[in-house]
């Protein structure tokens, strides 16, 4: 066991150059005893050998190096070696960052996204408190990160307060900036950092002022700003009461409000924008491997809208979705059920195919949660201006963009569920289930239990109508 010994957490820097001078000397994976300068030391490492003489240097693809300086900022003990071990895998096959199947290169980049979604919330929930100090005004904040990534996001709050004294505390770390100079300092404690200053309570009084409650939806709320950032937010403490008080508020303003005159072609034209918008979708990285987004189709005040995964092959060559056979067995099973899909709004919870290639094959692959909840906002969207009084998810990945949870489709279908639209949802199993099951006898019955359950979705849309 050979041992590389770095500077800090994030020293990016310092593992590349240990990784490069590895690689050269033939080191393995395995073989590596990965520190950090001031952590518990390895007592059976040794110091590594040298590169051979001569040995000539080497290069990797740009998106390797892009992905290793988001992952080595995670916390998980294992990034470096894993990213040695993913340089050791692209150096002999240089095409491997393009293979999303690989079980390595997507471990690591659920590192990185993990380091990108933290990078995020910071930029995102730092609150600076003004203090006196010395040299006048300095604003404070303290911020708790998931990772290592406090010198990585400096930059951006250099040049967004760039005119401003300030401090953002951390547990490990500290940044300072005084207008013209960024010093590091040590680790704080919450008890550092200022507990409240003047500006708080006009801020708290404009908040509770444009909060409104027709917009509500506490699911997408805690989705976007986790409870565990709330202790930092000098709002954080209005919003158990706003959203107690939301229904009552939203029933007053809807009371206290004049009927708007109607005005046709509205919904058209904002439906036609959200789609032009979702064509140029970047949300996720889908969209590298995708021909294009395929947006939800239907009439604007169809009752029903019906939920899919993500398009297929066939839906993304098309750019309209259900088309493909699950698209036909589904027609069929309407048909069977009584109802019109003319009728329906038709949309998947993933906008964009994912696949992976299998020579002139594309294979489709499960969208994974940090893809389903950047394309959730698409999806909210669509039922918001559509406003439909039962909305379907077929299949786990459509139902947990409808609810914003993993459920069990056996517990949960053939039962009403409320949704924060104030529509009724119902969860059911994709088209695609049914064309996946080999046995014939289990087919037919399953395919009868699907038809059944349409039948009485139908149904219930009429009654809700």
């Amino acid at each position: 066991m050979v041992r590389a010994l770095l500077d800090a957490p994030d020293d990016f820097e310092g593992w590349r150059k240990a990784a490069r001078g590895f690689a050269l000397a033939g080191v393995k994976p395995g073989a590596i005893a990965w520190q950090v300068r001031g952590e518990a030391d390895d007592l059976f490492a040794t110091d590594a050998p040298p590169p051979p003489a001569g040995a000539a240097a080497f290069s990797v693809p740009r998106p390797f190096v892009e992905l290793a300086e988001s992952a080595i900022l995670h916390r998980d003990p294992e990034r470096f070696g894993l990213l040695y071990a993913l340089l050791i895998a692209v150096r002999a096959r240089p095409g491997m960052m393009e293979d999303r199947a690989d079980p390595l290169l997507r471990r690591v980049e659920q590192l990185a996204k993990a380091v990108r979604r933290d990078i995020h919330k910071m930029r995102a929930f730092v609150r600076f408190r003004e203090v006196e100090d010395d040299g006048g005004s300095r604003f404070v904040a303290w911020f708790e990160p998931d990772h290592h990534i406090v010198r990585a996001n400096a930059g951006f709050f250099v040049r967004r307060f760039a005119s401003m004294r300030w401090s953002i505390l951390t547990p490990e770390l500290s940044i300072h900036w005084d207008g013209e100079t960024l010093t590091e300092g040590p680790g704080a404690t919450r008890g550092d950092a200022p507990a409240k200053d003047p500006v708080e309570d006009i801020w708290k009084g404009y908040y509770a002022a444009i909060f409104n409650p027709a917009r509500l939806k506490v699911g997408a709320m805690l989705s976007e700003m986790p409870r565990k950032y709330w202790r930092n937010l000098p709002e954080a403490a209005l919003i158990p009461g706003l959203v107690a008080g939301a229904q009552g508020r939203e029933a007053a303003m809807i009371a206290a409000s004049p009927a708007p005159p109607a005005r046709p072609g509205n919904a058209a034209t904002a439906w036609a924008a959200l789609r032009e918008e979702a064509m140029g979708c970047t949300r996720c990285p889908l969209y590298l491997d995708a021909t294009q987004t395929v947006f939800g189709e239907g009439p604007l005040d169809a009752p029903l809208v019906f939920i899919g995964e993500q398009p297929g092959d066939q839906e993304d060559l098309a750019g309209r979705p259900f088309v493909g056979p699950a698209g036909q067995l589904f027609d069929r099973a309407l048909e069977e059920a009584g109802i019109d899909r003319g009728r329906a709004y038709v949309t998947n919870a993933v906008k964009h195919f994912k696949h992976e290639r299998r020579g002139k094959r594309r294979i489709h692959q499960t969208p994974e949660t940090p893809e389903i909840n950047a394309c959730r906002w698409w999806l909210t969207q669509e039922i918001d201006l559509l406003r439909p009084r039962l909305v379907v998810a077929l299949g786990a990945t459509a139902a947990r963009a409808l609810l914003g949870k993993a459920v069990t489709i056996g517990k949960t279908r053939g039962s009403p569920i409320a949704l924060e639209s104030g529509a009724e949802g119902w969860v059911t199993v994709h088209p695609s289930f049914l064309l996946r099951l080999p046995d014939p006898a289990r087919k037919a019955e399953e395919r009868a239990r699907f038809v059944e359950e349409l039948r009485t979705i139908g149904e219930r849309a009429k009654a809700l109508a």
